[in-house]
């Protein structure tokens, strides 16, 4: 099963500052019938001015994955970690038993980046944030594992029972990501537009899958994908 969610119907909120769009019930957003796609809870659309950010605050029991699609985002925190994450880099936070942090705009230029929370596993336990660089031509014509927490190697840890993967296609390439009936996967081009059963998914819009044991994906475009596989 597949549920398209396109990009002009998500939950929309213009702070000025930061142009967000919503997959799932977020914040002032709420929708009853998006309240999350298994373990996974919020992926945000966000756009951020220069100069401009989230000053801080605090998380817990939550594993926050970022995904720069353009510019760079810094990040600081209560545990003294300070990064900055740029387009092709991804940063995760195991927020843990409880963390503090920000994350600014610094560039000259707008950062855009997709912001995956997904529910952790198990809760408590220390917090930790880390991040590196995942270069696209690595992930050409396949799927790469940025962020896992079912042992994936050379994949960014987190605490939970899914993985965060991402893949750039030529326009014609397809690729198969084996899912499982018992699992889900939510799909979002970074870029470009594809192709999932018949179903046309362009840039930004969201696939939510089910009930398959594999997802075949055709590009229509050149295409920069991101895909999350949870229970």
């Amino acid at each position: 099963m597949i549920e398209l969610r396109p990009f002009e119907k998500l939950g929309a909120a213009d702070h000025g500052w930061l142009d967000a769009r919503h997959h799932f019930s977020f914040s002032h957003y709420h929708d009853p019938d998006r309240m999350g796609w298994g373990a996974l809870r919020v992926w945000n659309d966000d756009t951020i001015a220069p100069g401009a950010g989230f000053p801080t605050h605090p998380h817990r029991d939550m594993e926050i994955v970022t995904y720069v699609r353009s510019g760079a985002i810094t990040h600081r925190d209560s545990l003294g970690n300070v990064g900055r994450t740029e387009a092709g880099d991804v940063q995760i936070m195991s927020a843990g038993s409880g963390i503090a942090h920000s994350e600014f705009n610094l560039e000259r230029e707008p950062t855009t980046l997709f912001q995956i929370w997904i529910h952790p596993t198990r809760t408590g336990g220390a917090p930790h944030w880390g991040a590196r660089p995942f270069p696209k031509q690595d992930r050409a014509g396949r799927f790469i594992v940025l962020a896992s927490g079912l042992g994936d190697a050379d994949a960014l840890p987190i605490r939970t029972d899914a993985r965060v993967a991402g893949a750039t296609l030529r326009a014609g390439e397809t690729v198969d990501y084996a899912l499982g009936r018992e699992r889900r996967a939510y799909l979002v081009p970074a870029s470009g537009a594809v192709e999932i059963d018949g179903v046309r998914v362009n840039a930004r819009d969201g696939a939510a899958i089910r009930d398959v044991d594999t997802v075949t994906i055709k590009a229509l475009e050149d295409s920069e994908l991101v895909l999350v596989d949870a229970a």
